[in-house]
């Protein structure tokens, strides 16, 4: 069959049919011999690669099952579909899903790979009242966080270091019942062999160097990307100064916050402060 280049940033379904395209190929598959693996038909296999077809859940899935992407193109299919996620986030999150290694600096609240549900949809809840987001779109964003850490029981597990800033730890989302089982689940997820956790605290004063959220994602070929985000949209940085920056002052906060011994110290008198 004649292939028809296609650029994957002209649009969410090209970059999903070009992703489908290289995942299959790198399995030596044919679209009739993959169509048949996820029982679909080879025409469906080829509109969706050429974008000429959305890709219902189903297909998304039992392709990743197939191609062993991870969840790659599940997490394309949100971006495809679905309009409650912050734009250019669906890109970082296909990445992130790829990475051998995440590192992130969280400034406000408990970053989204360690919440608790109810912790999560306390956020989405907010944002409800607060107009940013109907129902639908805050169901879609907790639909889609759980999809999200499944990343984390991956095996092998990718290395998760997340520094949160105190503060973190101090704003009581959604109450004191829900804000003392996130604590505690950070507690127990940092007992995991793959994951780190530390607090960078505020007697660090104006010398943290970091003011807002970031994060840093190696992947299986040794490159790194950054992302950070503005009110109105994520960003994927690949400029090398900029990312070699990011790691340099990452660097640097590794040092200056509190180890992960002290840290989980202070999670844990965290939680005990809430107690009734």
């Amino acid at each position: 069959m004649r292939r028809t280049g296609i650029d994957p940033s002209s649009s969410p379904a090209a970059a999903f049919g070009v992703q489908l395209r290289r995942s299959r190929e790198a399995k030596k598959l044919t679209q009739v011999a993959f169509a048949e693996l996820i029982k679909f038909s080879d025409s469906w296999v080829s509109c969706i690669e050429r974008a000429t077809r959305s890709p219902t859940y189903a297909f998304a899935t039992r392709a990743d099952d197939v191609l062993e992407t991870g969840g790659t193109l599940e997490l394309m299919w949100w971006n495809l579909k679905h309009t409650a996620l912050l734009e250019g986030f669906p890109e970082y999150a296909a990445h992130e899903q790829k990475a051998a290694e995440i590192r992130l600096f969280e400034s406000t609240i408990v970053p989204g790979l360690l919440q608790t549900p109810a912790y999560a949809a306390a956020l989405a809840t907010a944002a409800v009242q607060r107009g940013s987001i109907i129902q639908d779109q805050a169901d879609e964003r907790i639909d889609f966080l759980m999809t999200r850490q499944r990343l984390l029981e991956r095996a092998p597990a990718p290395l998760y270091h997340a520094i949160l800033d105190e503060s973190c730890l101090r704003r009581p989302i959604g109450g004191i019942a829900i804000m003392m089982r996130q604590l505690q689940h950070l507690e127990d997820m940092a007992s995991r062999p793959n994951l780190i956790i530390q607090v960078a605290p505020y007697s660090l004063a104006e010398h943290a160097p970091f003011r807002t959220s970031m994060t840093l994602l190696t992947l299986a070929d040794r490159a790194v990307l950054g992302y950070s985000e503005s009110l109105e949209q994520g960003y994927v940085s690949r400029t090398t100064d900029t990312v070699r920056t990011w790691e340099r002052t990452y660097h640097q906060l590794v040092v200056e916050a509190l180890s992960q011994a002290a840290s989980l110290a202070m999670i844990r008198k965290a939680r005990e402060e809430l107690h009734p």
